[in-house]
């Protein structure tokens, strides 16, 4: 290392020690505690003064999410630190674009010094070092990506082997207390997944399964694990017949292990895309079941005998705008007969529906023809200055107007007529024909039906084109109409409250909350009239 440092008192140092999973194969070189070490000789070394030690210990270098990494970019954010040193390139990360972003890029920009001491790397200089920077990185991706290929074929193996490799065991089952990747009953909640099959045994659906055990209060498979929840919602913590109906269809219940249910994008990426049930692996007999396997049959049966009579999807005016004021989420719909027997959709709230017992929200019950007739009034006078009736006029005589002008009636009767005559000489011509002996009988009737034919066709025709010519003052009171149709109309098209509206609220005291696309203080505020 031949580094110099010619003012080192100008200088806020940030020591950033990184160790993977993966690095720890490699020796004991690559621990944190002798990348401190050899950070350390080197601060005291050119005298300078360090800020703090980042350390991110057990994250991988394709990931730029790491604790320490993002203090350590708060810190140069808030001008605390401009110099960062790490023991080589690959220690600052193993994804080049971003090693590239941070070089090329951020540190530049923030005027932050970077030195890797093992690459004999140091911004602060120019330096052929600097040059081969790029292709460092590159390096550092692709060892990265080789060992990525490697994990994920061992992974994979252990797969077909019917070995458990996920991070928690499916509900009802914990990790064996000696044997590594195998899983074993776990008496404190497997009682609750064969009560479960029971009770959809008895024909309980999944949403009454899911609402008898949200009333007694029992943990939810997320709550049990102690899983963190990303975004906590207003039913966070409840069952739902969603998952108790993944429950009832997961053959890891039967003793087969079921993996590889999803996938991720790249070594890159933590984001993970679901994958076909032919894409699975699925390895029978590796575990002792909790049900039986003709009770499986039975119950994923009558899961399958259920799918047609689910409720229908119905199409409303306010499809996709309209959400509940208090807890946020879309509002669904019901239909409901009358003492007519007429069918009326009703809004109510999606939690409430979902989770009635469970008090998380409540009904929000409503006509949605009530609701939409209110919206589209309210829109309709918001709006009411933009579709002045004297100003669209004059638009629409023009248009009028124009189509008056490319209209080709006329043309087309003088056609039309110009046809029908020719057929008369035709006809004529013909009958010389059959009196001269040239035609016969039945060939003349033939000919002369078939011409008769066409020729009423043609005058029905030329009759209707007449029919459809107007007079201006017929002609300007349609336009008029027309004009008035599109003020009373327009409101009420979907496209328009889409292009116009971004969200509807409706309260539990029926207050609805408009918010235009347009800017606008607050969101329009009303009440819908019963």
């Amino acid at each position: 290392m031949f580094l110099e440092i010619n003012d080192p008192m100008v200088y806020h140092v940030a020591l950033y020690i990184r160790l993977s999973k993966e690095d720890e194969n490699d020796g004991p070189s690559q621990s944190v505690t002798n990348q401190k070490s050899l950070l350390e000789e080197f601060v005291k070394q050119h005298r300078l003064s360090v800020y703090d030690i980042y350390i991110d210990d057990g994250w991988s270098g394709t990931n730029f999410d790491r604790p320490d990494f993002q203090r350590m970019i708060a810190d140069i954010e808030t001008k605390k630190v401009n110099m960062v040193i790490t023991k080589d390139l690959s220690r600052l990360g193993r994804d080049y674009i971003m090693v590239g972003h941070y070089m090329e890029r951020y540190f530049p920009e923030k005027r932050v010094r970077y030195i890797s001491l093992l690459d004999g790397i140091d911004t602060g200089v120019e330096s052929t070092s600097n040059d081969i920077t790029p292709f460092r990185a590159i390096m550092n991706d692709m060892y990265a990506k080789d060992i990525s290929k490697k994990i994920k074929s061992v992974k994979r193996d252990k797969q077909r082997k019917g070995q458990f490799i996920g991070g928690k065991p499916m509900y009802g089952y914990k990790m064996h207390p000696t044997e590594k990747n195998k899983i074993v009953p776990d008496e404190e909640v497997a009682p609750i997944v064969r009560r479960i099959y029971a009770m959809a045994m008895d024909g309980m659906s999944c949403r009454k399964i899911a609402a008898a055990l949200n009333e007694e209060g029992i943990p939810t498979p997320a709550t049990y694990a102690g899983l963190p929840v990303g975004k906590p919602g207003p039913y966070t913590g409840l069952w739902s017949s969603e998952r108790i109906s993944e429950m009832l269809q997961n053959e890891t219940y039967i003793g087969n292990m079921v993996q590889g249910r999803q996938v991720k994008i790249s070594y890159k990426s933590k984001k993970c895309l679901k994958q076909d049930r032919a894409n699975w692996v699925v390895v029978e007999g590796t575990h002792e079941p909790l049900v039986d396997l003709e009770t499986f049959r039975k119950v994923r049966m009558l899961i399958e005998s259920r799918r047609h009579t689910r409720s229908r999807t119905y199409d409303f005016l306010l499809k996709g705008l309209i959400f509940c004021h208090e807890c946020g989420y879309p509002l669904a719909v019901l239909n409901r007969k009358n003492a007519a027997g007429e069918d009326r959709l009703f809004f109510v709230c999606r939690t409430y529906q979902r989770f009635s017992k469970a008090g998380v929200c409540s009904c929000h019950s409503i006509k949605e023809k009530t609701v939409t007739d209110a919206v589209i009034a309210k829109v309709r006078k918001v709006c009411s200055a933009y579709l002045d009736p004297n100003e669209l006029l004059p638009i629409a005589k023009e248009i009028a107007a124009e189509a008056k002008e490319a209209d080709n009636t006329k043309e087309e009767i003088q056609s039309l007529q110009c046809r029908m005559e020719t057929m008369t000489v035709n006809l004529d011509k013909m009958y010389m024909d059959k009196l001269a002996g040239i035609l016969n009988e039945d060939d003349f009737q033939r000919i002369y039906r078939k011409v008769k034919a066409d020729r009423a066709a043609l005058e029905s025709r030329v009759k209707d084109l007449h029919r459809q010519k107007k007079s201006p003052a017929k002609a300007e009171k349609e336009t008029e109409a027309l004009v008035q149709r599109f003020i009373e109309s327009s409101c009420a098209s979907r496209e328009f409250l889409v292009s116009l509206i971004e969200r509807i609220e409706l309260s539990e005291d029926k207050q609805i909350y408009i918010k235009f696309r347009f800017k606008q203080p607050d969101p329009v505020c009303f009440e819908a009239n019963f």
